[in-house]
């Protein structure tokens, strides 16, 4: 059998910015007049929040946030080169970059050839970096990179997910978006934080994670009253949980060594109408953390979509088969995580590494 890396990270779209706009999030959400004004007034917050907050509204505690994710980052990228993989499976939200109005998926393979990516030229409102100052100064006009694709492996992983009855889309270009999506585009960035190049194949493997949201408000953020007609959900989590668990035997089963990659951040600020919208659920975080660092998978096979949606946690489902593929390969428990809580930051990271 060949052998599977498992890897859970983040995509978080201000890490790609400057320090001084980390916070952006949180300063749109205080401007909104139909959040309660007490709940705006500092002297109300969580001690974490009025820390990270400062008195210079976040701006010195995103270096340390920024630190906090890149030694992270660092060390996932480490054990991906310890392995060597064949390919890199990447588990990522599509928030309305290819999933739009004429076509939208529970789920999907991207199966690509080699693409030339231009990330700020290609920047648009879900990585809410279009027209911003990246961390690296590297210009729009100029800054390309190459991603390697492998069609032959998605096209061998598509045909065996049919014939285990999965039904599944696939595609070989992309619909709308001109590069790849960010949840898949920020994974390969910050994996190559510090530029030493990225050369594994990637297979981009979007869900449909924004479900009622997806086009209604195009997952993105919006003021706490707006109200608007919702979309039909997303795919159960236990349904990702079995779908992960398939492509974890069928890669299994290959010649290729496999990572798979779970992009996402965890329970989102500006999607947590409990804490209107301010800080992220983090004892739903937790509380989810502690299970996976336990190795208990029954736990999260019984988290719903309503579950996800109440907490914000709507990315979160990006991990679900990842869970699914390390428990159906034997290995529940990952062999390091950690875990980066935030209030100001507009939401928790999880990372975790699930050896072989």
């Amino acid at each position: 059998m060949a052998e599977i890396l498992g890897i859970g990270l983040s995509h978080y779209p201000p890490l790609s910015g400057r320090d001084e706009d980390m916070a952006g999030l949180l300063r749109l959400a205080l401007d909104d007049p139909a959040i309660p004004a007490a709940q705006k007034d500092p002297a109300n917050w969580p001690e974490l929040m009025c820390r990270e907050w400062g008195s210079d509204e976040g701006r010195s505690a995103a270096a340390g946030h920024r630190a906090a994710l890149v030694t992270r980052f660092e060390h996932a990228r480490k054990a991906l080169d310890e392995f060597a993989p064949d390919v890199v499976l990447i588990w990522g939200d599509d928030q309305y970059e290819n999933f739009r109005e004429d076509i939208i998926p529970p789920y999907s393979v991207q199966a690509y050839d080699d693409m030339e990516i231009r990330p700020w030229a290609q920047a648009d409102h879900s990585s809410n970096m279009a027209g911003r100052a990246n961390a690296w100064n590297e210009p729009a006009d100029t800054t390309a990179f190459k991603v390697r694709g492998r069609r032959d492996i998605a096209k061998h992983l598509v045909t065996a997910l049919l014939d285990r009855g999965i039904d599944i889309a696939y595609a070989y270009e992309p619909l709308h978006h001109p590069g790849l999506p960010h949840a898949f585009l920020n994974a390969i960035l910050y994996l190559d934080y510090h530029r030493t190049g990225f050369d594994y194949p990637v297979i981009a493997f979007p869900i449909n994670c924004y479900g009622r949201r997806v086009i209604s408000y195009r997952g993105f953020a919006s003021r706490l009253d707006d109200v608007r007609d919702l979309d039909p959900p997303s795919p159960q989590p236990a349904r990702m949980m079995a779908v992960g668990a398939a492509v974890g035997q069928i890669m299994a089963e290959s010649p290729w060594r496999v990572a798979l990659v779970a992009s996402s951040s965890w329970s989102h600020a500006f999607l947590c109408d409990k804490t209107y919208r301010l800080r992220p659920d983090t004892a739903s975080d937790r509380y989810l953390y502690d299970r996976l660092a336990a190795g208990d998978v029954d736990a999260w096979r019984a988290v719903s979509v309503s579950d996800l949606e109440e907490s914000g946690q709507q990315e979160l489902l990006n991990w679900f088969p990842l869970l699914g593929a390390m428990d159906a390969l034997g290995s529940p428990t990952p062999s390091w995580s950690e875990f980066v809580g935030t209030d100001v930051f507009n939401s928790n990271k999880v990372f975790a590494i699930y050896q072989p």
